[in-house]
């Protein structure tokens, strides 16, 4: 944990970047029936009773000391949903930067194999 904590504590440079990334899945889930009206005096009411209409996972990427933040919605969490979520930050959010310090959980699609199975070693040297 201290490790992890120094990270956030060190100086970072014009050409460097901290983000953190972790993800969630989430229940999507509708209504069954609608809901009850505010009616003066009383809230909206909804009814207990929900209709599951599956799952979708939720990658939320944060960047403390740029203020920036992003959120992107896939409807699994694969390897390859991850290796594109991490290009995208390099070639999209964070282009002009010639480093990228990113902390996240050490789940097992969270390796470099799992860049390796959406793009080519070469391409990934630059």
């Amino acid at each position: 944990m201290e490790d992890v904590l120094e990270v956030y504590h060190r100086d970072y440079g014009e050409g460097e970047v901290l983000v953190r990334l972790d993800e969630t899945s989430k229940q999507l889930v509708g209504e069954t029936r609608q809901p009850r009206p505010a009616i003066p005096g009383a809230p909206m009411a909804y009814d207990y009773e929900y209709r599951r209409q599956g799952v979708s996972n939720l990658f939320i990427l944060f960047a403390p000391l740029e203020g920036w933040r992003r959120a992107e919605v896939t409807e699994r969490h694969t390897r390859k949903d991850w290796a594109q979520v991490v290009r995208k930050l390099v070639d999209e959010d964070f282009p002009h930067k010639k480093r990228l310090v990113l902390v996240m959980d050490n789940l097992n699609t969270h390796q470099l194999p799992s860049l390796y199975e959406c793009e080519s070693p070469r391409s990934l040297v630059q």
